[in-house]
């Protein structure tokens, strides 16, 4: 426990450092755990051929993770409209080493890779086009409030009056009372925080009237969150593995700390889109 409080703190300390830097700390601290990311997914599904240390369609999706990033990151104009090219390419680009290495790859492999093209790189990259809409120095904060906060809320409330599973099979330890607590915590987290920025913040331009946006915002992103806690285990069920990766002292790889930071990014970017918009 102290191990993994230990590492906690200092991957705070760093994430701190990068979203405030932001420009290209925060663009290569968001490649890095990209790369990280979808090579642990490419390895716990089994894309690699027995006798591959680096498979081609795994090749394939590293490079279009860098055009993926550069374009966001060198060509902002562009990469609203071009981002999809790059997806479809790599996919394609997967499908052809598929093609003409064919039996090398069973389909399932290929499949497989391109969802860990599409699951760790792609939507991690919100974290970055959260921090770069307007005022998102404040709200990409918001992605961690509903994940990691949920999961402090749930666990601490599970462990207290916890008793009614809520995934028996996939998650035995997790309880529906605990699933509610995250939930409810992490709205709460998200009032606190807008309350903070307003109050030792003025220049950060948030309104009194749009506080009730940030609890909303993260109701919603916590119960996604919890969606992305579940999915990961049951990828790692499946393969018959305890962790991603050994990256992080205490807590296993970079899928086993991001696992609900990834579904949870895109939602809180499309929801400070919608409810924050022309305010």
């Amino acid at each position: 426990m102290l191990v993994r409080l230990i590492s906690g703190v200092i991957l705070l300390a760093v994430l701190l450092f990068v979203i405030v830097t932001n420009g290209p700390v925060l663009a290569v601290f968001t490649l890095i755990i990209s790369v990280l990311g979808f090579s642990e997914l490419i390895k716990a599904c089994g894309v690699r051929a027995k006798d591959e240390k680096v498979a081609l369609p795994e090749i394939v999706g590293y490079a279009g993770i860098a055009a993926f990033d550069f374009l966001m990151l060198f060509y902002p104009q562009f990469f609203e409209r071009y981002s999809m090219l790059v997806i479809i390419l790599t996919i394609m680009g997967m499908l052809l080493c598929y093609v003409l290495t064919f039996p090398r790859y069973k389909a399932s492999q290929i499949m497989a890779g391109a969802f860990s093209f599409l699951y760790a790189p792609v939507l991690l990259s919100y974290i970055y086009q959260t921090r770069n809409l307007q005022g998102g120095q404040y709200l990409v904060w918001l992605i961690f409030c509903a994940s990691w906060g949920c999961d402090t809320c749930a666990y601490v409330v599970g462990m207290l009056i916890g008793k009614h599973k809520l995934a028996p099979v996939l998650s035995p330890k997790k309880s529906i009372e605990g699933a509610v607590g995250g939930v409810v915590g992490a709205a709460l987290i998200g009032l606190i925080y807008a309350k903070c920025v307003l109050a030792f913040l003025p220049a950060s331009g948030l309104s009194p009237d749009i506080i009730w946006i940030f609890p909303v915002i993260g109701a919603a992103g916590s119960v996604l969150s919890q969606c992305g806690d579940l999915a990961a285990s049951g990828i790692k069920r499946d393969h018959d593995i305890k962790d991603y990766a050994n990256l992080i002292p205490g807590h296993g790889g970079i899928m086993d700390r991001f696992d609900s930071v990834i579904v949870t990014a895109p939602l809180i970017y499309y929801l400070a889109l919608i409810l924050l918009a022309n305010r």
